[in-house]
């Protein structure tokens, strides 16, 4: 399949500035009631960000459900977000009792029973992005395509794509099906994308990539004994008074220097973390601030 053709099939959606991440919704960290999760749904709506990623397994099965409950009881909804969810990972979990081993399956079949039962979880007709999870070693991309163009077919999946997938497994799949994002970690302390071909795969393929994690998992904002943490924070300290922004807002606006137009997904529960990180689209940071921040985060100058 030409790029021509691949891109313009991701022209037919427009990734918001942020994705609200849930993975900390529930049980995996803030436990949110009903009550508080419609909330929350309603504040991220109100702001413009009405994209949701969940995946199959974030709360050991449980996230999509309770995500689920304020969907049946706001149908209203449905027509007012949109939601990415990922299979492909088993995790060992008494709600999956029959799972004896963690493991990864991307099997035709897998992939179809996924995808309906998040539907049946979310409370939805249709889900407007499916995701493989994880790249699977036993991964037959002909199986994987059928099963995409079953669930597009039916009507179950609008656009599909990946996460943690290699370039090489990237472009494997991406010949076999049109993938729309690539969703890795991108963040000061996880370089990866940059080096290894990822961003500049997708600038070429006409596809934004979505970050996973882009605060570095929070290390970023404490105190630590590591040494390229601390010297990434001295840095942060000078651009923030620089700026006038705080340190989450610059974290973001470095992502978003970065010509592939990099998506951040954000898993905090606090409106306010939110509000401040909207603010960060303001930002725009220089070339030369950009550069530090990377030598701070390699700990030398560039070649």
């Amino acid at each position: 399949m030409s790029n021509q053709k691949t891109n313009k099939n991701h022209l037919k959606y427009r990734f918001p500035p942020i994705i609200i991440g849930t993975m900390r919704l529930g049980n995996w960290g803030a436990n949110l009631s009903t009550q508080e999760r419609e909330k929350f749904i309603d504040a991220c709506i109100d702001r413009g960000l009405t994209h949701f990623d969940h995946a199959d397994i974030y709360g050991h099965y449980t996230e999509e459900n309770l995500f689920g409950k304020v969907i049946r009881r706001r149908p209203d909804l449905k027509s007012k977000i949109q939601i990415t969810t990922k299979c492909g990972i088993k995790l060992v979990t008494p709600n999956r009792p029959t799972h004896a081993i963690k493991s990864y399956d991307t099997s035709k079949n897998h992939i179809i029973q996924s995808a309906e039962n998040s539907l049946k979880e979310l409370g939805l007709d249709v889900l407007d992005i499916l995701l493989i999870h994880r790249p699977d070693y036993l991964m037959n991309p002909h199986k994987i395509a059928e099963a995409v163009e079953h669930l597009k077919k039916e009507g179950k999946i609008i656009h599909f794509g990946v996460s943690n997938f290699s370039t090489s497994q990237f472009d494997l799949l991406n010949s076999y099906t049109p993938l729309i994002t690539n969703q890795v970690e991108i963040s000061l302390l996880h370089l990866y994308a940059f080096e290894n071909g990822t961003l500049d795969q997708c600038i070429k393929n006409g596809i934004r990539p979505t970050a996973w994690s882009p605060f570095g998992g929070g290390l970023l904002f404490g105190q630590s004994k590591e040494e390229k943490i601390i010297n990434i924070q001295k840095e942060l300290q000078l651009l923030s008074n620089q700026y006038n922004a705080s340190i989450d807002q610059l974290l973001l606006a470095w992502l978003y220097k970065h010509p592939s137009r990099i998506i951040p997904i954000l898993g905090s529960t606090k409106i306010e973390r939110i509000d401040s990180a909207l603010k960060s689209l303001d930002i725009q940071i220089s070339r030369e601030d950009w550069y530090k921040l990377w030598q701070a985060a390699k700990g030398h100058e560039v070649a």
